[in-house]
């Protein structure tokens, strides 16, 4: 009966309890912390209310503790959750949370045939029906759990599950999972974002799929990451579930990949609390696929380097970049990811086939205009595919370009507003250019 008692003071005294989400900027992580049970033992206390008040507070700053220090910084990184449930001993804390966003859109002198905006899929050729476009999407809402445990033979392990509803056609809001993985002793095992990608080289943007020289894509992976010399310097190494995405021609077939993907990087950061870093990345790919004309199975080797970073200057500043070269690698260059250019028939020869070699790089800025409210960012982004022993297609892909600004306010700790502009292009391997544009608003509430 006591123990119930106990439980129902704590319960109360947590529902009061005032809470605030960590924001990206700044504020405070505080949040409501749930104890779901307390075992009642003899303390130093005569009262049990001061007694359970202070096993209850510990308790509660140490679950927040501990999801601050596993707080992912980034790219459509989620904040850390506003309601923890905890148990007495803090050996397992369980956060649930998420945000709805709302983005509306309107395409002009040119519509992008995509609910995101990607220069790769701008019509060639203007008509009545893609001159302009209206979008109201919701589909970016998101959902998430979080769990951080304590033991003491492994140390600290967190998992993370998280969803939105991108999962169908276009407008469908079929659930989508995200990230599904753990993390302990430096390993990460499960779908998370490729390991290539620099979660910090890219700025907020309103379009959901970012700068078209990025890669924020996902992949199902086994990753080792390990920090050193105070967190000066870290490195990680993965191999990840290949996407291989290519032109087979009437000499080729695809068949199931038998080799992953190898991903790695090193990076160093600097700045008081290592806000500033440069990293080197490389991609390793082994590409299968069956000749049809000799009956065997062959492969091609695909590979790739990136440098990427985010410089923070001052309080007011910061710079974000990354440029990427490699020759079938089209999972790792946004705009081209899915796009059947890792390979293609050689021009010259139908019976041999060619990994095809491409570049991307973007460049950003972010004005603190008043630190943790309002800021505005801009940047430049272009991707390439180059000819090799001339080109598969006159209307083949050739260089798509991606201009944004945007301007974000953090209305209040939950609630953020932001307006923003686009303008692509896409050339092709004729010299056939075409061009879209889009302006953009978006509402999120974080809970």
């Amino acid at each position: 009966m006591k123990k119930i008692q106990l439980f129902i003071i704590l319960l109360s005294m947590g529902v009061s309890t005032q809470s605030a989400i960590a924001q990206r900027h700044g504020d405070r992580y505080k949040p409501t912390v749930y104890m779901v049970a307390i075992e009642e033992t003899d303390t130093l206390y005569d009262c049990p209310m001061q007694a359970a008040a202070a096993r209850q507070s510990m308790a509660a700053q140490m679950a927040r503790d501990g999801f601050a220090m596993t707080q992912r910084e980034g790219f459509q990184q989620v904040h850390n959750p506003q309601f923890i449930f905890s148990t007495s001993n803090n050996r397992f804390s369980l956060g649930i949370g998420g945000y709805v966003n709302l983005r509306t859109s309107y395409d002009f002198k040119g519509a992008v045939n995509n609910i995101d905006f990607i220069p790769y899929d701008i019509p060639m050729t203007t008509t009545y029906s893609n001159r302009q476009r209206v979008m109201m999407d919701a589909t970016t809402s998101r959902l998430f759990t979080k769990a951080v445990i304590n033991t003491s033979t492994i140390g600290q392990i967190t998992t993370f599950v998280d969803m939105d509803f991108r999962g169908g056609e276009e407008f469908s809001y079929t659930p989508r999972l995200r990230s599904a993985y753990v993390s302990l002793l430096g390993f990460t095992a499960g779908r998370d974002v490729t390991t290539f990608c620099d979660l910090q080289a890219a700025p907020l943007t309103v379009d959901f799929q970012g700068p078209n020289a990025y890669n924020f894509n996902f992949a199902t992976l086994l990753r080792y990451e390990r920090s050193f010399y105070d967190n000066h310097f870290k490195f990680g190494v993965a191999a990840e579930m290949p996407n291989v995405s290519g032109t087979y021609g009437e000499n080729f077939a695809p068949i199931a990949q038998r080799v992953p993907d190898f991903p790695m990087y090193f990076q160093y950061a600097w700045g008081s609390n290592r806000q500033s870093h440069f990293r080197a990345s490389g991609i390793l790919r082994n590409m299968y696929m069956h000749n049809l004309t000799t009956d065997q199975n062959t492969s091609l080797f695909g590979w790739g380097v990136q440098a990427s970073g985010r410089i923070e200057t001052c309080e007011f500043f910061t710079l974000y970049f990354n440029g990427i070269y490699g020759s079938g690698i089209t999972p790792y260059i946004q705009d081209l990811t899915g796009s059947g250019l890792d390979f293609t028939p050689n021009p010259e020869n139908a019976a041999q086939i060619q990994t095809m070699p491409m570049w991307a790089w973007q460049a950003a800025g972010q004005i603190n205009i008043i630190p943790t409210k309002l800021f505005a960012s801009g940047g430049y982004s272009a991707a390439y595919v180059d000819k090799k022993n001339g080109f598969y297609a006159e209307n083949e892909y050739n260089r798509g370009t991606y201009l944004f600004g945007n301007i974000f306010y953090q209305a209040t700790d939950n609630l953020r507003l932001a307006v923003e502009y686009l303008r692509g292009s896409r050339k092709n391997m004729n010299s056939e250019k075409a061009t879209a544009n889009r302006a953009s608003i978006m509402i999120q509430y974080n809970f």
